[in-house]
């Protein structure tokens, strides 16, 4: 019986769940939050500002603008990168719903392109034949935290003279050939929602090398409201304001930014923690034959976001939705993230509103990988008896369900 998973009658291996994710806030994150507080100035005030210079300068972008969500930082920069009604984006197939969400906030259209199943990243060939003459941007997504190949991405940009917005919401700290995300492409995207590193509870962060995109960011993400005294155009004086476009009241606040400032000084650590964690999982998997690990990375560095297991069907005699359940049985977090986001019954509707249905798949790669992948729990505060309990879990229901 010690031997048998819970599922099938045996004692779990945990006692309470290990969570997939979970924030580390320490006593100085609490303090800092209250030393806000305890001030009058609750927005709009030098908290945020100090959150937004440090950041660009750990990324090493020139600027940086925060906003209140990764979403809302999506789509200022699509309204930045002047995405107009009914022009399209090429996201991956593979992302969070709300990315392609704000394309549609900004009038435009998604469509997605395949991924690499090896990567987990948009396939570079698939873009190259989703382009058409209504592109005029690209997102690419960095899965999991694995850097997607930004150089083939920004070649297939240049050669169609379409602009290029990263959605970084997993790659904080990642790196492509010695260059860290957030340096690479005109506006890239980064949220704080995830426990797994800089949190804020919700937040994000627009980065960019351009002077003239931060004003307009600065503009587009405070409802279009100018208080500058050198960019009004009626009138200078010093209690005047002026909405002078389109925009939306996205401005971070000051509480996310003083614990996103006390998290940005542990950045570095969360990143090793996390790196750590997936080499013990890498090396205590390597020659199982019931899953694949995720692939090498030699390009750069990976930020380690989620780890993915691959499930090979062939070699086992459970479905993923049992092998989840025996996992969660011995109270052990996996999760599945995420679900191709053309797969979601909103994006089926606005293709075809008539029918609410697509013939065939947008994405066959993205969708065939969905089926049998598993997320293992990740994130700093993990001690390696967690790891460690996450291994036995894994070799205990694998070999439990081995053909």
């Amino acid at each position: 019986m010690a031997d048998k998973p819970a599922v099938a009658g045996g004692k779990p291996l945990r006692e309470e769940l290990l969570p997939q994710v979970k924030p580390s806030i320490k006593e100085d994150d609490k303090q800092a939050v209250k030393q806000v507080l305890d001030h009058d100035i609750l927005k709009d005030g030098p908290v945020v500002k100090e959150f937004e210079q440090k950041f660009a300068r750990y990324v090493g972008a020139r600027y940086a603008y925060a906003v209140s969500s990764g979403p809302a930082g999506i789509h200022i920069a699509l309204m930045a990168a002047a995405v107009g009604h009914m022009e399209e984006v090429i996201t991956s197939a593979l992302v969070h719903p709300s990315t392609p969400t704000a394309i549609k906030h900004q009038g435009g259209m998604q469509t997605f392109a395949d991924i690499d199943p090896q990567t987990y990243n948009m396939d570079p060939q698939e873009l190259r034949k989703a382009m058409s003459l209504r592109t005029v941007a690209v997102m690419p997504v960095h899965f999991a935290g694995r850097p997607c190949d930004m150089e083939a991405i920004a070649d297939i940009a240049q050669e169609n003279q379409v602009e290029v917005i990263e959605d970084a919401s997993h790659a904080l700290g990642a790196e492509f050939k010695g260059k860290k995300i957030g340096s690479i492409s005109p506006l890239t995207v980064f949220s704080f929602d995830g426990p797994q590193g800089v949190y804020t509870g919700e937040g994000g962060m627009v980065v960019t090398d351009s002077e003239e995109l931060h004003a307009w960011l600065s503009v587009f993400g405070s409802g279009g409201i100018v208080t500058e005294r050198e960019r009004l155009l009626r009138s200078k004086e010093p209690w005047h304001f002026e909405m002078q476009d389109r925009g939306f009241y996205y401005r971070m606040n000051e509480m996310q930014a003083a614990l996103g400032l006390r998290q940005l000084g542990r950045a570095d650590w969360f990143l090793t923690r996390r790196r750590e964690i997936a080499e013990i999982y890498n090396h205590a998997f390597a020659g199982m034959q019931q899953f694949f690990t995720p692939a090498a990375f030699n390009d750069g560095k990976h930020a380690w976001y989620y780890y993915i297991i691959t499930l090979r069907p062939e070699n086992l005699k459970a479905t993923r939705l049992e092998i989840y359940n025996a996992l969660r049985a011995e109270n052990i977090g996996v999760g599945v993230q995420h679900m191709p986001a053309f797969m979601h019954p909103y994006f089926k509707w606005v293709g075809h509103p008539d029918i609410c249905n697509l013939e065939g798949s947008l994405a066959p790669k993205a969708e065939g990988l969905y089926d049998i992948f598993l997320s293992l729990p990740l994130f700093p505060a993990m001690s390696r008896q967690d790891a460690d309990d996450v291994v036995e879990a894994i070799y205990k229901v694998m070999t439990y369900y081995a053909v």
